[in-house]
């Protein structure tokens, strides 16, 4: 019933609201002392557009930072190299535990999209990305103090058809009543609602890659690089690896 009801949702939520965001993809578990990659896109996963790297839409949102989180709250910053449709970093795990890879970025300039109705905005990404090593999980990081972030407060080792529990924080506290987008690959995706504690929860039917978006917008008028914006839109992403 459960997949049925994915299923049916992914038709109803296919919409023009889908844009483009930023994601981490890694493997949701490593192992000590061993190099763990990471890559990072930019496009729309559930329709199939990766930008490629270099080109005009990458560019407009590269001056991103990454960070590799410890399990004991140490963050280490990650030198990203440029492939041809993802950025690519790595980091070496050295404690048990659950790391936190996460990316940022508050240096996108102001853009004017009130023709598609939706007025001048400043953008925040922010990407979260769980791994897990040594087989003890934890809550991710929480590191996204001026805008909005993802925690996985599952801690369990995910597989097919588990339900999943997210948190959703803006500025460090829970959104409630907050819509999150679930995408799935050829336009699938399913819409889940915060409770009056920020928390999300929707199970895993398929054996696939899941993306998940939350989106914020911060009411507050501004200027950014010399041009006025009427709000901050901020889009949190999550991802969740079956293979």
């Amino acid at each position: 019933m459960k997949n049925i009801l994915f299923i049916a949702l992914s038709l109803l939520f296919t919409s023009s609201s889908f844009a483009h965001f930023l994601w981490i993809e890694t493997n949701s578990t490593g192992k000590l002392n061993q190099k763990q990659d990471v890559k990072i896109f930019f496009g729309e996963y559930s329709y199939g557009v990766t930008e490629k790297v270099g080109q005009e839409a990458f560019n407009k949102v590269q001056k991103f930072t990454v960070w590799a989180v410890a399990p004991n709250g140490k963050k280490t910053k990650l030198e990203v190299t440029a492939g041809d449709l993802f950025y690519k970093t790595s980091f070496t795990p050295k404690f048990n535990g659950t790391y936190t890879i996460v990316l940022n970025n508050n240096e996108i300039d102001v853009i004017d999209y009130t023709q598609y109705n939706f007025g001048i905005f400043k953008t925040h990404y922010h990407c979260v990305a769980k791994v897990e090593v040594g087989g003890k999980t934890t809550e991710t990081a929480a590191v996204n103090t001026d805008g909005i972030t993802i925690v996985d407060v599952t801690k369990k080792d995910l597989k097919l058809n588990d339900e999943v529990t997210l948190k959703i924080l803006y500025k460090n506290e829970p959104l409630k009543d907050k819509e999150v987008d679930i995408f799935l690959k050829d336009k699938f995706a399913q819409k889940a609602t915060t409770d009056a504690n920020g928390l999300v929860k929707f199970t895993l039917p398929f054996k696939t890659k899941y993306i998940i978006e939350a989106t914020h917008k911060e009411e507050v008028p501004g200027k950014y690089n010399g041009k006025d914006y009427q709000f901050i839109f901020h889009s949190a992403t999550y991802p969740i690896i079956l293979n």
